[in-house]
């Protein structure tokens, strides 16, 4: 078992294999509209980061699913980081998860069943540290590994946190460092070291729970979770569906030491390229900013943070809550302010 590589079966690993942004838009333009009933508060008019439906006035249901192949060659790391990722759309939203089902696909001629038992394992084991039961789910034989969740929450509808909610003037919060594709790039050329390694796994297995925590606070007015698309792509779903513009200072940006230097070396992933021809027309980077400080603002984040907008005055309010909650030290990285829905980098 230890001398298979799960990364050898994937083209792209964890959120780095998500379809391109600008390519998504165009297939999901082709569906022909669906029901809206009121009681859907959140559905995809926003490319928000999980649906969520109204049962009463004191209750709502958040449904999300994410799936991808291997980011990691050992299989519970695998599983914990797939599943960190899914339940981190339930939190996103200001929800608690409740249950998970599993996703499974697996090429059952190449992997042994121990590997794919270790990649439940670990899924399961962050569902236990969510205090969730793996409820159920759907496996199929193919040609790629894949894992994941379809995750089941629960929220207060006036408690609801969208991407779309931010106001002028907000201040940007990241509650983790970027950097995770990076690292994946670099592992996959065999030149992430073993410290560079753990800060990866730490990171992409943090759970969002300040999420559901920040949903109590009335100044916090849009969340969403840096994930496949990149802090910049995230950013500008919020940014147009607020209306508004982002101003981001690059150097107050979070980021993992050794993705610094790597990407500075040339190291990144192919879905940064994909991502920055899909949006980087409503990207704007100050002069001094070069291309490697483009492909880290695009890196496809695994399970990434929380961005969170919220009113300048309760920015030590949020920043404690999420070291409270997760353990976790978030950066202010920019504000919110009027103008076209471009982000600045500056």
């Amino acid at each position: 078992m230890d001398s298979i590589k799960l990364t050898q079966f994937s083209h792209g690993g964890g959120c780095g294999c998500k379809i391109a942004p600008g390519v998504l838009s165009d297939l999901l333009a082709r569906m022909p509209p669906g029901l809206l009933p009121a009681d859907l508060l959140v559905g995809t008019a926003t490319a928000d980061d999980a649906a969520v439906y109204r049962l009463n006035d004191r209750q709502a249901v958040v449904a999300t699913t994410d799936f991808f192949t291997p980011i990691v060659d050992d299989p519970y790391d695998f599983g914990r980081i797939a599943a960190t990722n899914a339940l981190s759309d339930v939190y996103a939203m200001g929800g608690t998860p409740i249950m998970a089902l599993a996703i499974v696909g697996m090429p059952l001629d190449k992997l042994p069943a121990e590997v794919i038992g270790r990649i439940l394992e670990g899924g399961a084991a962050v569902c236990r540290e969510a205090g969730i039961p793996v409820a159920g789910g759907h496996s199929i034989d193919v040609l790629e590994p894949i894992y994941g969740l379809v995750g089941i929450g629960v929220v207060d509808p006036a408690r609801v946190r969208t991407n779309a909610g931010a106001r002028e003037d907000d201040v940007l919060i990241l509650s983790k460092p970027l950097g995770v594709g990076i690292l994946s790039a670099g592992l996959k050329k065999g030149l992430l070291s073993e410290a560079a390694y753990a800060e990866m796994i730490r990171w992409t297995t943090m759970l969002n729970r300040a999420g559901a925590a920040l949903a109590e606070c009335e100044a916090v007015h849009a969340m969403t979770d840096v994930t496949g698309f990149g802090l910049a792509g995230h950013l500008l779903e919020m940014c147009r569906g607020s209306g508004l513009q982002a101003m981001v200072d690059f150097d107050a940006l979070p980021l993992i030491a050794e993705a610094r230097d790597l990407v500075k070396g040339g190291v990144a992933t192919g879905a940064s390229t994909r991502n920055w021809t899909s949006y980087g027309t409503s990207i704007q980077l100050d002069g001094a900013l070069g291309e490697w400080q483009q492909k880290l603002v695009t890196d496809p984040q695994t399970s990434g943070g929380l961005l969170i907008a919220c009113e300048a005055s309760a920015a030590t309010q949020v920043l404690e809550t999420i070291q409270r909650t997760q353990g976790s030290a978030g950066k202010v990285i920019g504000r919110m302010v009027r103008g076209d829905s471009v982000v600045r980098f500056a």
